[in-house]
């Protein structure tokens, strides 16, 4: 297999094929390039993390207190739960993540952050779905502590919030299921979420029916497939000290 291009492990999963790959682009420099495919569909990719990094830095920033309790919403590469871990008022970091490849990829060190996550004690993956476990606030996002509230969601699953990684999570973005994952949230928690997309209007009007501010953020990096600047966004919303009505 040519050096410039390595599949380290391709696996089944409930959404399809899901593969870890490695690759060399002479032409960007001496690094390696790790990506995430699920079928044909590129995920992710190690070159552009700028607006998953944040995703963390921007909802963290908004977070008042000290011993912060905190999910984050998908793994993927773990550049959100590494950058999340930069702070350290966080006391506990929960990664809920659906695919146990993605967790082994971490446990097992086949990603370059692995290391990093499984030495940080403060870190720990639930394997479970995001969305079941936001809209079911009786029990929760944490299996050791049913109910538990924190200071801090953090999600990247979706593409964005009308484009979705599975046609079931749709029924996510509404004014109940969103109110119910905010019930996990303390008195002004924060939500934050990423994007691919440029905010959308009628998301900021959904999350205003349930947080008390909601403020979006453009984030630009270098694109060099585009020799140009590309766009995610992250949308940061706060809680108010009462659940909406």
């Amino acid at each position: 297999m040519s050096r410039l291009f390595e599949e380290i492990d391709s696996q089944a999963s409930p959404l399809g094929e899901i593969s870890l790959r490695r690759r060399r682009i002479p032409a960007l420099g001496d690094r390696d390039i790790y990506e995430v495919k699920l079928g044909d569909e590129f995920l992710m990719s190690s070159m552009f993390v700028e607006a998953e990094e944040a995703l963390s830095t921007l909802g963290l920033a908004q977070v008042q207190g000290d011993r912060l309790d905190v999910v984050v919403g998908g793994l993927g590469l773990g550049y959100t739960a590494v950058a999340a871990l930069k702070d350290e008022r966080i006391a506990e970091l929960l990664v809920v993540e659906a695919l146990d490849t993605v967790i082994g990829w971490h446990r097992d060190e086949l990603v370059p952050l692995g290391k990093t996550l499984n030495t940080d004690r403060r870190n720990r993956y639930v394997h479970g779905s995001f969305f079941d476990l936001a809209t079911a606030p009786d029990t929760g996002f944490d299996p050791e502590s049913p109910g538990k509230k924190f200071d801090a969601i953090l999600l990247d699953i979706d593409h964005s919030p009308t484009e979705f990684l599975n046609a079931d999570n749709a029924s996510f973005y509404t004014t109940e299921n969103l109110a119910l994952m905010a019930e996990q949230l303390k008195p002004k928690g924060v939500f934050s979420m990423w994007s691919q997309n440029l905010p959308e209007e009628g998301f900021e009007s959904l999350l205003k029916t349930v947080f008390e501010t909601v403020e979006s953020h453009v984030i630009s990096f270098y694109n060099p497939f585009q020799s140009g600047e590309s766009t995610n966004s992250v949308y940061v919303c706060a809680k108010g000290r009462t659940r909406p009505q």
